[in-house]
């Protein structure tokens, strides 16, 4: 049964993309990062895990289709990165393990594909549903506060909005609050 719903799920994400963005060169890059983000989400969920292999291949094509596209310069696909990486990293070291080793490798990777801003946006997205997926957890009892959550699909799931809508949050942002 779960399958089939992997399936559904992906179909009403890709339909999602093709809404918003059309059909474009933005349409190809979002539809092979979902892709991703789908098989990271559900592999961290199941083992709490996300593979190495699958993020040498996220980040390899990441780097790969900016280069192709001109999306983003190098400097901004390294500083995001380092700086995605970099503050997941703080956060497990302060948190003594509270945060995998994956995590930051996934933030890193994600920088590649998005530059600075999305990648921050990510982040900040990914800690706001985190945190609320735990509270809803511990508040339904579905873990206990010693339990373990996978973040990576708290990630994935930013990633995925950041993607479709980050430039627009920005934008309404810097309009609302930085006049």
């Amino acid at each position: 049964m779960r399958y089939p719903v992997i399936e559904v799920l992906t179909a009403c994400l890709f339909i999602l993309c093709f809404e918003i963005l059309g059909l474009s060169e933005e349409l190809i890059k979002a539809l092979i990062l979902t892709s991703f983000l789908i098989v990271i989400t559900y592999i961290d969920y199941d083992h709490q895990l996300i593979l190495d292999k699958i993020l040498i291949w996220l980040a390899g094509v990441g780097v790969v289709i900016n280069f192709y596209t001109h999306s983003l310069s190098a400097l901004d696909m390294a500083v995001a990165s380092l700086v995605g990486g970099g503050i997941l990293l703080i956060i497990a070291l302060a948190s003594r393990g509270g945060m995998g080793g994956g995590d930051i490798k996934f933030a890193a990777a994600l920088g590649l594909w998005f530059g600075l801003k999305i990648t921050l946006l990510t982040l900040f997205f990914s800690f706001l549903l985190g945190g609320l997926g735990g509270i809803l957890v511990l508040l339904f009892k579905l873990k206990s506060r010693k339990d373990l959550i996978p973040f990576g699909p708290f990630i994935a799931i930013a990633a995925y909005i950041s993607m479709l809508y980050g430039n627009m949050i920005i934008d309404w942002y810097v309009k609302m609050y930085m006049r």
